[in-house]
């Protein structure tokens, strides 16, 4: 009895470390399958979906980035606001076209396994690329939007792009935004975006002449606002324009009506709108 408790707990601790290994695996650049940006944006722009404010424009705009789950409702509303507001936005799918939203596999992106931030950033840089192509975008006004798992891929996007790394899931930077990842880029607003160990946006220099929002919740038992606080901390000291609003009695996913089968989170219908308020506040006029 006492070999298979050890044996089992040599498994459990293996097993343990295999999980936590993986997790750091895209920061690490130990990523299978890296593809060229055509290939990227061959596969994720027929799921884009673009939401345009009245007028040809040119017009700002957003880059939706979604949670660990996936798409939901929460980024629609957003879209609806921000064109009401005179910003384009185009919430960028990174789950369906790779097949994520299927047979549950969304769970393994939360839980670090799949496609994390490091090598989810592939897809901003593919979507920033393709701004350029459009005459009614001002892609030299953008402004990147991440929930959640979308917070820590944005993070992790800017990062890499002030250091010039490319993201561990492309061959290349795409050619039309090669000579400079942040061009055009003017901040970002994060929803409890994860900040933690796995995160490279979270310990790596970040670019301070943007803006940054943080729309953190007090005690949250999924991401933890305290990691998030600390980078908040370390932009201000780099003279950074950094706002932070840390909701109270609410929880992780505020903003979002669908909840999988007994999840712990909650709707609250005036946080959200507090948040929206909030982004469009940080946004300004058109």
């Amino acid at each position: 009895m006492r070999r298979w408790l050890i044996g089992g707990g040599i498994v459990v601790v293996l097993i343990a470390a295999a999980l936590a290994v993986n997790g750091f695996r895209g920061r690490l650049g130990w990523t299978a399958n890296p593809q060229t940006p055509q290939e990227i944006a061959a596969l994720i722009a027929p799921a884009m979906r673009w939401t345009l404010p009245e007028g040809e424009g040119p017009h700002p705009v957003a880059l939706l980035l979604s949670g660990c789950d996936g798409p939901r409702t929460n980024l629609d509303r957003l879209a609806v606001e921000l064109a009401d507001a005179g910003w384009a936005s185009v919430l960028v799918d990174s789950h369906g076209p790779r097949g994520l939203d299927e047979a549950q596999l969304w769970r393994l992106v939360c839980a670090g396994q799949l496609l994390n931030g490091t090598e989810r950033a592939a897809d901003i840089a593919v979507t920033l690329a393709s701004l350029r192509d459009r005459p009614e975008i001002d892609a030299s006004r953008v402004v990147l939007i991440g929930v959640s798992h979308g917070g820590w891929t944005t993070l992790d996007y800017l990062a890499m792009a002030r250091a010039g790394t490319l993201p561990p899931l492309l061959t290349e930077w795409p050619e039309e935004i090669a000579a400079d990842p942040l061009a055009g880029i003017r901040g970002t607003v994060l929803y409890y975006p994860y900040c933690g160990p796995a995160s490279l946006g979270a310990s790596a220099p970040l670019p301070s002449e943007l803006s940054y929002r943080f729309l953190l919740v007090e005690g949250d038992a999924i991401a933890g606002e305290r990691s998030c606080l600390t980078v908040a901390g370390r932009l201000l000291a780099e003279k950074a324009d950094v706002a932070v609003t840390l909701y109270k009695g609410v929880t992780h996913g505020f903003d979002v009506r669908e909840k999988s089968f007994l999840s712990p989170l909650e709707f609250d219908p005036a946080t959200t709108e507090a948040a929206i308020t909030a982004t469009l506040e940080f946004l300004g006029p058109p």
